[in-house]
């Protein structure tokens, strides 16, 4: 057994690993492993009736007969939304937040193999494209979760990955903003900015992200991208963010 194995396996047996979710010691064979299964059960899609296009629940943004609230302004180069989740679900939040905040990189395999669930089918010339933080994000937080959500399920769907998209703007968290600011806080921040690697020319791109709050981000990005050629976007997040009855959203 090589040492860092044998430090591992002792570390486990004195301090038994657990779900980040809800903390429970995890019961498993599998070295990696962060969530237990109840927590992972509980990672329910995102409740029918859902908009054919954003896939959000009807009633939160919708009335039967009329537009979609969510996405009606989406532009016509993000044509499909995705999410696996709910942040609602406390599982979900904990895990975005041991990803995003607490470093917890492997948080991303059981997130994308949620995800990869959730897709109904993959065209065989789809590709990945992470949603681009800012490098101040990446040095603070050694990493961008959306690049590993997306590189985990390239790994899953035996698809490419391609960093097509740049950050070329800065701007505060969107986090803690208005609809609206989130609109400007991103606008003209993203280019398209791919020096080598597959192309994105008349393809099919997947936009992976860890959260959808009001869409702000994912418009902004597929502009980019369709105006550098790609087919058509589909957004695929981890979570999405549900608005509560007066309609702002769950924070993320």
């Amino acid at each position: 057994m090589k040492g860092g194995t044998a430090a591992r396996a002792l570390l486990d047996l004195l301090l038994p690993p657990c779900c980040v979710a809800c903390g429970d010691p995890l019961v498993t064979r599998d070295p990696d492993a962060v969530i237990c299964g109840g927590c992972r059960v509980r990672l329910a899609p995102l409740p029918p009736p859902r908009c054919s296009r954003c896939d959000m629940p009807m009633g939160t943004g919708r009335a039967a007969g009329h537009p979609c609230r969510e996405c009606v302004d989406w532009p016509g180069a993000l044509v499909q939304g995705w999410a696996a989740t709910a942040m609602t679900a406390p599982a979900a939040q904990r895990l975005v937040h041991a990803l995003k905040y607490d470093g917890w990189r492997r948080a991303a395999r059981p997130m994308a193999e949620v995800m990869a669930a959730r897709i109904p089918s993959l065209p065989l010339d789809a590709l990945f494209v992470p949603v681009p933080t800012t490098m101040d994000r990446v040095r603070r937080r050694g990493f961008n979760q959306a690049s590993l959500l997306a590189r985990e399920l390239a790994r899953i769907c035996s698809r490419p990955v391609a960093d097509a998209l740049e950050r070329t703007g800065g701007g505060p968290s969107q986090v803690s903003l208005h609809p609206s600011q989130r609109r400007t806080n991103v606008k003209d921040v993203f280019e398209a900015g791919l020096a080598e690697g597959p192309t994105i020319v008349g393809r099919p791109v997947i936009l992976v992200d860890d959260v959808l709050t009001t869409g702000a981000t994912a418009c902004a990005a597929a502009r980019v991208l369709g105006e550098a050629g790609a087919s058509g976007v589909t957004v695929l997040v981890f979570a999405r963010a549900i608005p509560d009855p007066d309609g702002s959203p769950h924070p993320s």
